[in-house]
C-alpha cells in the first residue's frame, strides 16, 4: 500500500543558507541559488524523481523531455514556495501580490457560524493561503502531522515567528479530536490536507487523473461527524512574485448517510485537486508513490 511518511525533506544547514542569503540579499538572489539547488536533486534524486516522471509520463502523457523539464521545474518551484514561506512569515508579504478567486465563499462559510473545513492539498503553497485567509477575520486552525524535525522547525520559529494560525499537531493519542471539536464548537475554520495519508490509517478511494488513488478518511470522517460546511482551497504560484488563491463555493453535505457523504465529498475534492494539478502541473508536491 503506498502511503506518505510524515515527514519533509531538508536540513537545518540549508535552511540557514538560505535565509542568510534572503535576509541580506533579497528573494531573486534566493532564487538564483536554488536554481543550483533545484539542478543537483534533478540529477541525484532519483528515490523521488521517479514519482514525478511516473505522474508527468503516465498520469498527463507528457514525452520523454517535457517530463525531464517538468522534473526540474518541480524541483525549484517547490524550493521557491519553501523560500516564499520564510519570506511571508518574516514580514516581508509586501515582495508579493496576491489575486483572489472565491474569497466571497470563505466570508460566506464565516458568516454562517456553524464552523467549517477547508480542505486542500500538497499542491501550490500553504503557507501563502494562510497569510490570504488572515483577510477573514476569525480564527483560523491548520492540523498537520508534525513532520518537519524539531531543530528545523525551531530555527524557522525564530527566525520568522512562526506560522500565523493556531496548529493542531496529530498526535497518536487522538488529542488533536478534542482541539479540532473545540474549533468547530466555536464557530472556527479548520485547515487541513486530505491527499495524503500514513500507514495503518483508514483511507478511501477514488480516481485521480484516470488511475484508482487512495486517499486519507480521516479529513471526510471530521466532516461527517461534526456535520460542518466545506470549502476547497488553493494557493498557487503564477510568475515570480504572484499569488492566486481559489476557493469553491460552499459545500452542504447530507450527512444523514456518513458514507455516501464522505465519498461525495471526497469526489468533489479530487475533481478541484484535479483541476488545480492540470492547470498548474509543476506545483503539485508528490514525492511517494501515489498510486501504488
Amino acid at each position: 500500500m503506498p502511503s506518505w511518511g510524515g515527514k519533509s525533506s531538508g536540513n537545518k544547514l540549508g535552511y540557514r543558507i538560505f535565509v542568510t542569503v534572503l535576509k541580506k540579499m533579497g528573494l531573486q538572489p534566493a532564487y538564483l541559488l536554488l536554481r543550483f539547488v533545484s539542478f543537483y536533486y534533478f540529477l541525484f534524486a532519483w528515490k523521488s524523481s521517479r514519482h514525478i516522471l511516473y505522474f508527468f509520463r503516465r498520469r498527463l502523457g507528457y514525452a520523454f523531455v517535457p517530463s525531464l523539464t517538468g522534473l526540474y521545474k518541480n524541483y525549484f518551484q517547490f524550493g521557491q514556495s519553501l523560500i516564499d514561506k520564510v519570506a511571508i512569515m518574516s514580514g516581508m508579504a509586501h515582495h508579493f501580490t496576491f489575486h483572489f478567486d472565491g474569497e466571497e465563499h470563505l466570508h460566506e462559510l464565516v458568516r454562517l457560524r456553524r464552523g467549517g473545513l477547508l480542505m486542500s492539498a500538497h499542491i501550490g503553497n500553504w503557507e501563502a493561503a494562510g497569510y490570504l485567509l488572515k483577510r477573514l477575520n476569525t480564527r483560523i486552525n491548520v492540523v498537520m502531522y508534525d513532520g518537519e524535525h524539531q531543530k528545523i522547525k525551531d530555527y524557522l520559529n525564530t527566525v520568522t515567528g512562526g506560522f500565523n494560525a493556531r496548529i493542531i499537531v496529530i498526535r497518536e493519542n487522538l488529542s488533536h479530536i478534542y482541539a479540532i471539536d473545540e474549533a468547530l464548537r466555536n464557530n472556527e475554520l479548520v485547515c487541513i490536507h486530505a491527499d495524503r495519508f500514513v500507514e495503518g490509517n483508514r483511507t478511501l478511494t477514488t480516481e485521480l487523473l484516470n488511475e484508482e488513488a487512495l486517499f486519507p478518511a480521516g479529513p471526510f470522517i471530521l466532516a461527517a461527524q461534526f456535520k460542518v460546511p466545506v470549502c476547497y482551497v488553493f494557493a498557487m504560484k503564477e510568475g515570480s512574485s504572484r499569488y492566486h488563491f481559489y476557493s469553491s463555493s460552499v459545500k452542504n453535505y447530507d450527512y444523514s448517510n456518513k458514507t455516501s457523504a464522505m465519498q461525495e465529498m471526497l469526489n468533489d475534492f479530487t475533481a478541484n485537486m484535479e483541476k488545480m494539478i492540470k492547470r498548474y502541473p509543476t506545483q503539485w508536491y508528490n514525492y511517494y508513490d501515489f498510486w501504488g
